[in-house]
């Protein structure tokens, strides 16, 4: 078995924070408790949907935009680790093996260090490699250092194995 293909790609997503109070923060499939929500159609998971749109982009299969609308009721409401799950089943049924997929969230609130195991674990386990997420801030500039929403970028490494030198 030999290497014979490797991509990368990048994602990125951005959603502001929603003024209703009953709207629940989720962050690599993790409820942050008494802290506000993002609005977004789905659940607004900006960690998942970046890694998402990474995936998509290293298989070249376009981007999260492109297969999860947000004008599509299908996906209203919906827990983002399913779309995540979703993308994993595309890049893989397309011959790729994922390799590993790497997080940077920027927002000043919540702290994410409490959390960041179990977001590691769910992403990892529902993207079917290992996933790891940095928290940074962006020290009072612009929008995000405002906090007026949180924002991801996630780079995800894929491998096409050639079978052949098996044989």
């Amino acid at each position: 078995m030999s290497i014979s293909a490797v991509r990368v790609g990048q994602g990125f997503d951005i959603h502001r924070f929603s003024d209703d109070p009953s709207r629940a923060l989720i962050l690599g499939g993790v409820h942050f408790v008494g802290e506000r929500g993002l609005e977004g159609h789905s659940d607004a998971d900006v960690i998942a949907h970046a890694c998402a749109d990474a995936l998509l982009g290293a298989a070249g299969l376009g981007d999260i935009g492109q297969h999860f609308a947000d004008t599509d009721p299908a996906w209203k409401g919906i827990d983002s680790l399913k779309i995540l799950d979703h993308v994993g089943v595309m890049v893989r049924s397309q011959g790729w093996l994922i390799g590993n997929i790497d997080c940077s969230v920027v927002c000043e609130q919540p702290k994410l260090a409490p959390q960041r195991d179990e977001m590691q674990d769910k992403l990892s386990k529902t993207a079917g490699t290992t996933v790891s997420v940095k928290g940074r801030r962006a020290e009072g500039l612009g929008a995000l250092g405002r906090q007026e929403g949180i924002a991801c970028w996630a780079v995800a490494v894929l491998f096409q194995v050639d079978h052949r030198s098996e044989v």
